[in-house]
């Protein structure tokens, strides 16, 4: 396989992205950025599922999800909750228990997350959503897109640390 190639396919599989369908749930694995949290509530806006769903024990313990969340058009009522997570494999195993708990049977689910972390995240919410469908909606963070992030350290630095953590933490998958 010659370079451009290797770079092709690393590119294919970091930055998971998919045509979206309306579905039950929006799932927004917890982490600092507000753009996860405005994409999800313009897709809640447009109709594309009832509930939101943001994780982390830091991201939503100060309302940070929730006032973005608000501040965008969404209901309250809308807006579920899960604080404890403190990383990747925890939001997802945390938001299927709150799931559970409000007895939401998940067929489809939409997940917005950063497109560096798209690809490890989807792979975690899979694992604890095996029976449902789940289309990635990435932002674009710190301006590191699938077009360029082979051109500088950071995209380069961002990616790399990606498949680290992906080889790293794949136990947690088996």
């Amino acid at each position: 396989m010659d370079f451009l190639s290797f770079r092709e396919e690393i590119t294919k599989y970091i930055f998971a992205e998919d045509v979206l369908q309306k579905a039950d749930i929006i799932l927004i694995p917890g982490n600092a950025y507000p753009q996860n949290a405005e994409r999800a509530a313009a897709l809640y806006r447009q109709g594309y599922a009832p509930y939101i769903l943001p994780s982390g024990k830091y991201s939503t313990l100060v309302g940070y999800f929730a006032d973005v969340l608000v501040q965008n058009g969404v209901d309250e009522s809308a807006i579920l909750k899960e604080d404890q997570a403190t990383f990747t494999w925890e939001n997802a195993k945390n938001s299927r228990i709150v799931t559970d708990q409000n007895k939401l049977v998940i067929q489809k689910a939409i997940l917005c997350c950063r497109n560096v972390h798209a690809r490890r995240s989807l792979m975690y919410y899979q694992k604890s959503f095996p029976e449902a469908k789940i289309f990635v909606s990435p932002s674009v963070i710190g301006n590191i897109t699938k077009e360029n992030w082979y051109t500088t350290k950071d995209g380069i630095d961002a990616v790399n640390a990606e498949l680290s953590r992906i080889l790293y933490q794949f136990s947690l998958l088996v």
